[in-house]
């Protein structure tokens, strides 16, 4: 069993020309879940994949990241063979964010009589969650304020930083074996992520030997390969 990270955009949520921060997990070259919906992801999944995702998780709320969700729900709603079957999993501290910024408009539909999350299956986990017979751990990441901002990992084959300032003692935990890490990371940090000064000082040889940067400065790249889970 092959795993692959194809990202579909890195960057900046300024930096469009490299597209909406997403990723897609593939296994066998079939895409299983993809990590964050912006502006422009669906158009580069369907030139991908040839089809909508399936099953969708969600780092945090920052339009760059879920701005692709307005217009999932407008394809999915119409669609009745999909209507309701695309699986949406966010840190359950997230709801009511992505409730207050994509769903509570009132009136989703001009002709009215319908609810923004009949479209999908809203999935709120906190540990973590099951997708297709496998254990996805989330956990908390550092983007502006406490439990805003959720990685994803899966236990021997790779982490999912998302958005985030150094986290070195959650990755010590979620991802302390042989697990590549996908970091967020830019020429310069600030407040909301990390940089390379950052790296340098937060992380010993081997954690950063784990890791590849989703970065603006990073050459582009669109398939990482990961580890074997079983099989």
């Amino acid at each position: 069993m092959n795993w692959h990270l194809h990202f579909l955009g890195t960057g900046a949520a300024h930096a469009v020309e490299l597209g909406s921060s997403a990723a897609v997990l593939e296994r066998d070259g079939e895409p299983v879940l993809l990590i964050d919906c912006g502006p422009d992801t669906l158009d580069r999944y369907r030139v991908a994949y040839g089809r909508l995702p399936q099953a969708i998780y969600i780092t945090h709320t920052h339009m760059d990241h879920i701005g692709g969700m307005e217009r999932l729900f407008t394809r999915v709603w119409f669609d009745e063979a999909l209507r309701g079957g695309i699986r949406v999993f966010c840190h359950a501290a997230l709801v009511p964010w992505l409730q207050a910024r994509v769903a509570d408009y009132p009136g989703v539909l001009a002709e009215g009589g319908v609810n923004y999350w009949e479209a999908f299956r809203l999935v709120p986990c906190s540990r973590g969650f099951w997708l297709d017979g496998l254990w996805f751990d989330v956990f908390a990441s550092r983007h502006h304020r406490p439990d805003t901002s959720f990685g994803l990992a899966l236990a021997g084959s790779f982490a999912f930083t998302g958005d985030t300032r150094p986290i070195p003692e959650v990755l010590r935990h979620c991802a302390g074996g042989s697990e590549l890490i996908a970091h967020d990371c830019g020429l310069h940090g600030n407040p909301s992520h990390t940089g390379i000064d950052d790296i340098e000082r937060e992380y010993d040889v081997p954690r950063v030997r784990a890791c590849c940067f989703t970065t603006t400065a990073a050459q582009p790249m669109a398939r990482r390969w990961l580890r074997v889970v079983t099989g």
